[in-house]
């Protein structure tokens, strides 16, 4: 039998979200429906709301969640109901050049579930990321569903379904951040933090954090950096040598995705040094720089969700958060409820939280 939840929808460019009544279709073959329990707000359901994605409105947003696996439909052999999961946007095909070279954090082929959610009219819904978890309930690929220690904060262990991993992921994975390695982030909202905190479960001896705005340094601080950088008071790449013995860093970590602040990245890295680029940017935005620095050695690298596997990697981070090692709890600003999302895009928007977390 179909489900009625409730859910969060964006209906056209621009318009504020509604809550709406939504369908969820039991689970068919290789698909699993989730009790959500908490969902983090996350940039990217802006950027859907606005059209900043695509447009095949109306959306269900939301996509950064944990919950618990209600059903599942056949074949499913990963996840049974009961497990208490995080939900992650990249579930991998295990059959594509990627995934057979033993590579699959790069899979090209990772999948959704196949049957549509939709409004109580029939309307098909665009889930944000293939997951759609402002809502009471969702409908995903079981692939989607990654088991994890039930004992975790749904609103901490959530986070790691995009930004926190993103973060982290980053700096682990993309950046290969190392022992006594000197460690730049250029903005530190959630994705910028979650890159400090990664540098510093990485062993990173100096962690330099670089903002404009005084209160993310504060965070940052926090977080594991060990100095501090305003970019609208100080010369960003001047700073980062200064205190680096005018080498430059190991790794400089992008995390806003602008052309401006990547040049930073790039010119304040040493020169064998490594740059990732795991801040967002929009299809119009052009980089330039001369090839000839280019030409002199280093690494230039984007991250996509932090080039995690997220059977590997969020187990792990929950047992590091677990044992009091990676402070998850510390990303959260606030929690809210479904009715609130309005307002959290705002408070975000002003830069006044690391993430808003929706409780259901």
């Amino acid at each position: 039998m179909t489900q009625h939840v409730r859910g969060v929808v964006a209906p056209g460019k621009g318009e504020q979200v509604r809550i709406e009544t939504i369908v969820v279709p039991d689970p068919g073959p290789g698909e699993a429906v989730v009790k959500v329990q908490a969902c983090g707000v996350c940039h990217t359901d802006l950027h859907y709301r606005e059209g900043g994605i695509n447009d095949d409105f109306p959306f269900l947003l939301g996509h950064e969640a944990a919950g618990v696996v209600e059903s599942v439909g056949d074949g499913v052999t990963e996840v049974a109901p009961g497990d208490y999961v995080i939900l992650n946007w990249r579930a991998v095909c295990g059959q594509c050049r990627a995934c057979r070279r033993g590579r699959p954090w790069y899979c090209f082929a990772t999948h959704n579930a196949s049957q549509p959610m939709t409004l109580t009219d029939g309307t098909a819904l665009s889930p944000a990321l293939g997951i759609g978890a402002f809502a009471e309930k969702t409908l995903v690929a079981a692939g989607q569903c990654t088991k994890v220690d039930p004992s975790a904060s749904p609103a901490a262990a959530g986070l790691l379904g995009c930004g926190v991993m993103a973060g982290i992921g980053a700096a682990i994975n993309t950046g290969n951040v190392g022992r006594g390695d000197a460690v730049a982030v250029i903005g530190c909202g959630g994705v910028g933090g979650a890159s400090i905190a990664g540098s510093r479960l990485a062993g990173a001896a100096k962690i330099i954090a670089v903002d404009v705005d005084d209160r993310k340094l504060e965070q940052a601080r926090s977080l594991g950096a060990t100095h501090t950088v305003n970019g609208k008071t100080t010369d960003v790449v001047e700073a980062i040598r200064e205190l680096t013995d005018g080498n430059g860093a190991d790794v400089v970590i992008e995390a806003v995705g602008r052309p401006e602040t990547y040049r930073q990245a790039f010119y304040a890295r040493d020169l064998a040094g490594t740059v990732v680029l795991v801040g967002v940017p929009t299809p119009e935005m052009k980089l330039e720089l001369n090839l000839i620095d280019v030409f002199g050695g280093g690494a230039l690298k984007s991250s996509w969700y932090g080039d995690c596997l997220p059977s590997r990697d969020f187990p792990l981070l929950i047992d590091l958060y677990q044992q009091g090692r990676l402070d998850l709890d510390a990303f959260v600003s606030e929690t809210i409820g479904l009715d609130d999302i309005e307002a959290a895009f705002e408070k975000m928007h002003r830069g006044d939280v690391l993430r808003s977390v929706v409780i259901l």
